[in-house]
């Protein structure tokens, strides 16, 4: 089986992380994004990869191939110069995954979940493609995928056929599709496999079926965010174990507080849990990290300098004295990442 990790997004809302990275292969607890997408993947039975690239080609392209190397994944690149969205960019890639079912996979969030019996569900059902669907999040205003009692999606973000007894859910950015969902996509230029192409498949009286799943879920395409999925990952509320070996966590000894230290890491200060400090970090004498906290390969926290609820990427800084807490810290940049309400 093939997959597709959408990778072309430009990532607007963490800039300035996204000048240096593209989404999916920003850090996060020490690895790259992508990492946790292909174990998901492989364990789905997926045996060759492909991506689309737009924003930072090179260094997208760079991290895919060194992350398939590792999980022994070919992989496949379609670059697009202008942005296709996300109808054409599967589209990009139609001559990688025409010949049998295939998934997709949204390159910026956190779903350790099991695929197996998506696929399954979604082969027998003879749809032309199936949502991965969540209960909508309490709080949050993301667009409704609506479907019957029967599981048939109508309407996706108030587009499509519609019908009474519609239930709303909350669409993952996963899909498994058929072949023969590129009949319904345009020749060339941009579309939307949501809005455009499903809502033409259902509008010819074929099936898109939603597929309800109990997994943790987590979109990191806002600092508040991002920081809240580290949070919940360090605080014990993500199943890690579908992730095997590519957890973040893997091979790390936990404090009894929680505080995860990477064996190559350098201590002299305090470290509070839960928190994470990543290989070759190095915490100075008098500086406290925690709670809350990842500390990225290769950072240093300066003596005296005082860390809660944030993120420290990879070979950053962190001033003597300084006091961080709420924001996300590259380089020079301290970008805010408040978690009121999460």
């Amino acid at each position: 089986m093939k997959a597709m990790v959408l990778c072309a997004g430009l990532g607007t809302r963490l800039r300035p992380l996204t000048e240096r990275w593209p989404k999916p292969a920003m850090p996060f607890l020490g690895q790259p994004l992508l990492r946790y997408h292909l174990a998901v993947l492989k364990a789905a039975g997926v045996t060759e990869v492909g991506i689309n690239t737009h924003h930072l080609p090179d260094t997208m392209a760079a991290v895919a191939r060194a992350e398939c190397e590792r999980a022994g994944l070919p992989l496949h690149v379609v670059h697009e110069p202008v942005i296709q969205g996300t109808g054409g960019g599967i589209r990009g890639l139609r001559d990688f995954l025409s010949g049998e079912d295939f998934l997709v996979f949204n390159g910026d969030i956190l779903f350790p979940v099991d695929l197996k019996p998506v696929v399954a569900a979604h082969r027998e059902s003879g749809a032309v493609a199936t949502m991965v669907l969540l209960p909508m999040p309490e709080g949050e205003k993301y667009a409704a995928v609506e479907a019957d009692a029967g599981g048939q999606v109508r309407r996706i973000a108030g587009y499509g056929p519609g019908g009474e007894g519609l239930k709303p859910w909350h669409f993952t950015g996963v899909h498994v599709m058929s072949p023969s969902v590129f009949d319904f996509m345009t020749a060339e230029g941009p579309e939307d496999i949501n809005r455009e192409v499903y809502v033409r498949v259902m509008q010819a009286g074929l099936q898109v079926r939603g597929h309800a799943v109990d997994a943790y879920w987590s979109d990191l395409g806002m600092p508040s965010r991002y920081l809240a999925t580290v949070r919940d990952v360090l605080e014990g509320r993500v199943p890690l174990q579908a992730l095997g070996k590519d957890s973040p966590l893997a091979g790390l000894k936990a404090g009894a507080d929680g505080a995860w230290v990477h064996p190559e890491a350098r201590v002299e200060g305090t470290v509070r849990g839960p928190a994470y400090v990543g290989s070759g970090s190095m915490v100075d004498a008098g500086a406290t990290v925690g709670p809350g906290v990842s500390v990225g390969p290769g950072a240093r926290v300066g003596q005296g300098a005082r860390l809660e609820r944030c993120a420290v990427f990879e070979e950053t800084q962190v001033s003597p004295g300084e006091f961080l807490t709420e924001v996300l810290a590259w380089g020079p940049h301290r970008v805010p990442a408040p978690l009121t309400g999460r």
